[in-house]
């Protein structure tokens, strides 16, 4: 059985897509520090899937660390890189924390791909690396922007690290997969997004409002150039997002990608504002939210949603799952895990 290893794996998006893998027929190995996870989410997984990933507890930072899991490790033929810090506000307060995990784990993955001749790597990238287009929707081709935070900065640099790495060593090869904003959770609701401390995006932000952990939601900004005032961002199905990432992987292994560096736009297509966001979880749960405007939130954009053709007919791949449909799996995954079922 072919090994993959899954970076951040008990993560938001990368427990999802660990089982994925495992409904696909792979073995997954998960490396994960736990800095904003818990690994509770490996019990989530093996209650859906039967199969309980192995799991190892490592900074990547730790090079010394990484070599000698690679030195354990002889079958892995694909690497699924999530892991990273990730809140656009705090990167704007701690910087050089962002730039370190996130830059320093890439270029040390890269190396033991090249020491132990490890092929294929698909990397989580993001739509901010587009700044604030001048043209919606973006496609791949769309031109990047400088960032409008440190974030978004390490996101496109890595990129660039990727792609100057690869072109340098044609024995690897890469997909990066730009998401725009995951969003949800299983089916099932034995995994979803449960973010340590404050919730930094909006989803989980919104589902502890109702659940009452949290006395309202800010929405932050109500005069940007949209429908209602509030940013427009194109809100993913995390499942439909981690389906995503299997088959880029089987793309990889199969040989059928047509450069040794690609990239994909991993979307819906479709912009939907913050209050717009607010009112489809108010009526997928029945629940009335206590918002509040408040003033933008420094390194926010403005609008943005993703042009997905390209990744629909190259991958084969399209998001399937409805907003309505994705909030109200939010909600159920929160109430599971507050007992408020």
């Amino acid at each position: 059985m072919k090994q993959i290893l899954v970076t951040g794996g008990a993560g938001y998006i990368g427990s999802h897509t660990a089982v994925e893998l495992i409904n696909a027929g792979y073995e997954v190995v998960i490396v994960d520090n736990l800095s904003n996870s818990g690994i509770e989410s490996l019990d989530g997984i093996e209650k859906i899937t039967g199969i309980r990933p192995a799991f190892e507890q490592f900074d990547l930072v730790e090079k010394d660390k990484l070599e000698d899991f690679f030195t354990r490790y002889k079958n892995i033929v694909a690497i699924i890189h999530f892991a990273a810090s990730k809140a656009v506000g705090e990167s704007v307060e701690i910087p050089l924390v962002y730039y370190r995990n996130n830059l320093v784990s890439l270029i040390n993955l890269l190396e033991c791909q090249l020491k132990f001749g490890i092929s294929n790597i698909v990397f989580s990238s993001s739509c901010t690396v587009y700044g604030q287009p001048d043209q919606l929707p973006v496609t791949e081709n769309t031109p990047r922007k400088d960032a409008e935070s440190p974030y978004g900065n390490t996101k496109r640099v890595n990129e660039d690290i990727l792609k100057d790495t690869i072109a340098a060593n044609p024995a690897i090869k890469g997909i990066a997969l730009r998401y725009f904003n995951p969003v949800g959770a299983h089916p099932s609701a034995l995994i979803g997004e449960l973010p340590l401390g404050v919730p930094a995006n909006l989803v989980p932000f919104i589902t502890q409002t109702a659940a009452g952990l949290r006395s309202e939601l800010k929405v932050f900004g109500n005069d940007y150039d949209t429908v209602d005032g509030s940013a427009v961002r194109d809100y993913i199905n995390v499942v439909d997002l981690a389906k995503a990432h299997v088959v880029a992987v089987e793309r990889l292994l199969d040989n059928k990608n047509k450069s040794g560096y690609e990239i994909f736009n991993l979307g819906t297509g479709n912009g939907v504002s913050v209050l717009e966001a607010v009112q489809a979880f108010e009526k997928a749960s029945g629940v009335k939210l206590n918002y509040k405007i408040v003033g933008r939130r420094a390194g926010d954009i403005e609008k943005i949603w993703a042009d997905t053709t390209f990744a629909n007919e190259e991958l084969g791949w399209k998001a399937k799952t409805g907003l309505e449909e994705t909030m109200l799996s939010a909600w159920l995954w929160e109430k599971r895990v507050r007992g408020m079922e």
